[in-house]
């Protein structure tokens, strides 16, 4: 596979990008974490796979208008949601810990490693995709902006990024143009700063 040439291709048409990656016939998965404009990802390719199975990492600690929004968007599209959590509940955890430590507490990257990416890990494990879609975007942290809408990692998992040169106003005329619902209200206390890393997409 020319991972430079499909770039060049298809790089700058996330349909066109979604279409091909589906036409490989490898097991395919789609991640969400039902942020801002997620809605976008998520129908873009139910429309070409509509059984795709969606991966959620629900670590817990989300808003409730999230919840109310992830909802909302499996029942208009009919998603193949598959949730995962972490190993203890929310309050298994604070229980003992308390609140949610800052990013600048050192428990902090223990806190990112229970409640997102270890869930992660469990399910490439569990569900051995061949491609992940993913809506990551160029515009939202320095390390997104070097990526390319397809690459392949060490272990062979095709990561497709299909509207990751994609703006936000883009991302809005889609929604508009197919009537999706939107959340503006998420918070996730692994980034905690909107251009902050997790780590998730850094390891693959």
């Amino acid at each position: 596979m020319d991972i430079d040439s499909i770039n060049q291709q298809h790089g700058n048409d996330p349909e066109a990008l979604t279409r091909w990656a589906l036409s490989l016939g490898k097991r395919a998965i789609c991640t969400t974490n039902f942020r801002p404009f997620e809605a976008v990802i998520l129908h873009m390719v139910t429309q070409v796979q509509p059984d795709i199975p969606v991966v959620w990492m629900d670590s817990g600690y989300n808003t409730e208008a999230t919840y109310r929004f992830v909802d909302e968007v499996v029942k208009r599209l009919d998603l193949n949601l598959i949730t995962y959590h972490p190993q203890r509940s929310r309050a298994h955890r604070e229980a003992l810990e308390g609140d949610f430590p800052g990013i600048d507490d050192p428990r902090h990257a223990a806190f990112t490693e229970e409640v997102k990416l270890e869930p992660f890990q469990r399910a490439l494990r569990e569900m051995a995709p061949e491609v992940w879609f993913t809506a990551l975007r160029a515009e939202d942290t320095a390390e997104r902006a070097r990526m390319q809408p397809v690459s392949r990692n060490a272990d062979g998992l095709i990561k497709v990024a299909p509207v990751l040169h994609w703006t936000a106003k883009e991302m809005y005329q889609y929604l508009q143009q197919h009537d999706l619902p939107n959340n503006f209200d998420y918070f996730d206390p692994t980034k905690v700063e909107e251009k902050r890393e997790c780590g998730l997409h850094l390891q693959h």
